[in-house]
């Protein structure tokens, strides 16, 4: 019976490392799954959750700019068969915000929904398939990639 790997560690040595694993996790996505995922992002300001969810994003297909959503809170990505959701719940004052937005229509099932800051919505989005945290290690990032769900250890162990 093969292991179930639940957390992985890499050091990232650059902004282009951080885009890769974005685009690694997108490329497991369209290959592998039936279903779209959700990914919590936690790390200072700056850390690379951006960065990282850009390179998803640009590996789903998106051409094009991808900006931090900060100010609109959520960034609509409509790609081909998939839908990609990029929130940043930093300016959340309180999660009831979040059901007038309508916020369970995010979590359909070929939705991807990457979330910074999801402590400031807690009870009122979906709990998570990865849990991914990016910290500063001198002129470097590590990243800590957690799966909470069958789902996200299944992207887990594809990850190399």
């Amino acid at each position: 019976m093969k292991e179930i790997i639940t957390n992985k560690q890499y050091l990232l040595a650059d902004e282009s490392a951080t885009i890769a694993i974005g685009k690694k996790l997108a490329n497991i996505v369209k290959s592998q799954l039936k279903e779209g995922i959700v990914v919590y992002l936690y790390g200072d300001l700056g850390a690379g959750k951006t960065t990282l969810t850009r390179g998803f994003v640009q590996g789903m297909g998106h051409v094009g700019h991808v900006k931090s959503p900060t100010y609109t809170l959520v960034e609509p990505y409509e790609l081909n068969d998939w839908l990609v959701y990029h929130f940043d719940l930093y300016r959340l004052s309180d999660p009831e915000e979040l059901e007038y937005m309508g916020i369970r229509d995010y979590f359909a099932h070929n939705c991807c929904c990457f979330i910074e800051w999801p402590e400031k919505g807690k009870g009122m989005i979906k709990e998570p398939d990865l849990r991914i945290d990016l910290a500063y290690s001198e002129e470097q990032r590590t990243i800590n990639v957690q799966a909470n769900t069958p789902l996200g250890e299944l992207v887990l162990n594809a990850l190399i």
